[in-house]
């Protein structure tokens, strides 16, 4: 079924509330490609995320009044944040509801979709509507291969939407955002949190799944990731590896099909040969610039500039020269 633009509401998860992360930011602005624009939340915003959520059109924050028997990390269970967003559409009447491609937010979209026998796009590259009014989702698949687009017939679509699918974009003025409580209930057992596991992020660089632009070392490295991150710090990008890499004991997170799936503007791979398992979770970005100093490398097959050379000496000199052309800006 398809609902006019004017007359479409589109609910944006925002989950934590104490802070709009970029990916969200691209949620709005594909909101209001759509329709009304409305954020949904299982806590009280800041102010700075009611600022920023008001300068990209948000009038309305549907904050959600959970029972009181869930407490601290339980009131962000997948579950729990499925009931609220299933509460939200009944509450609002929406048409589409988009969340960013975590993995909390996957299984909560899912179990959500299913309630509301709602259409579910994962991992969509992109949203816009067709020429009867109905929702898209445009996803790539099979390792980055083919390019698909997913029409939503039902009533309500529900997306996930891969990070860096739009640049953020602000409304001309900014609007005053009023915070509403709708309650929720939950009608399966309430689930609880047994165990708690804070990790400690090492440096100011942005998340692997959410950055604009990742470096990732392989092999070649030979277990130095020193010029890796020394050339990432230089670009403002996210460190990645390849699997073997890990594997080694060298890196902690790998890109692949089995480990990180990233869509970055800008992907820069050194010292990684281009293993189908690892083109299957990067092939998707904008742009892809591989160093490898044997020329025959698979991954040059599918990068957009090729360096061939050692990374050690090649990322260096290129983290220098980013660095002295920032300097002068």
């Amino acid at each position: 079924m398809s609902v006019p633009s004017q007359n479409r509401t589109v609910l944006v998860l925002l989950d934590p509330a104490g802070e709009v992360r970029s990916s969200v930011l691209e949620l709005l602005t594909i909101a209001r490609s759509l329709g009304r624009v409305e954020a949904v939340t299982l806590e009280s915003p800041s102010v700075d995320a009611l600022a920023q959520l008001g300068a990209y059109g948000v009038e309305t924050v549907h904050q959600a009044e959970l029972p009181a028997e869930l407490r601290d990390d339980a009131r962000h269970l997948p579950a729990v944040v499925a009931a609220t967003l299933a509460a939200a559409v009944r509450l609002t009447d929406a048409d589409v509801v988009l969340a960013p491609s975590t993995f909390g937010a996957k299984e909560a979209t899912a179990l959500a979709a299913r309630d509301l026998g709602a259409g579910l796009v994962i991992d969509a590259a992109g949203v816009s509507e067709d020429a009867e009014g109905r929702v898209v989702g445009a996803k790539r698949v099979f390792a980055g291969s083919w390019d698909t687009a997913s029409v939503v017939t039902t009533d309500v679509a529900v997306l996930t939407v891969r990070a860096n699918a739009v640049v953020p974009k602000p409304v001309e003025t900014a609007v005053a955002t009023e915070v509403e409580g709708f309650a929720v209930s939950v009608d399966a057992p309430l689930p609880t949190v047994t165990q708690r596991v804070v990790v400690e992020r090492a440096s100011d660089r942005p998340t692997l799944e959410e950055a604009a632009i990742v470096v990732a070392g392989g092999r070649g490295t030979g277990g130095d990731f020193g010029p890796v991150e020394e050339f990432a710090d230089a670009l403002g990008a996210a460190v990645g590896a390849s699997r073997d890499a890990v594997f080694e004991g060298w890196f902690d997170r790998y890109v692949g099909q089995t480990g990180v799936t990233i869509a970055p503007r800008l992907y820069v791979g050194a010292g990684i040969s281009g293993a189908p398992h690892h083109r299957g979770g990067m092939q998707a970005s904008q742009v892809i610039v591989a160093v490898n100093s044997d020329p025959e490398a698979p991954i040059f097959e599918i990068c957009d500039f090729a360096v061939v050379g050692d990374l050690a000496d090649v990322l260096p000199q290129a983290a220098e020269v980013i660095r002295a052309h920032k300097a002068t800006r």
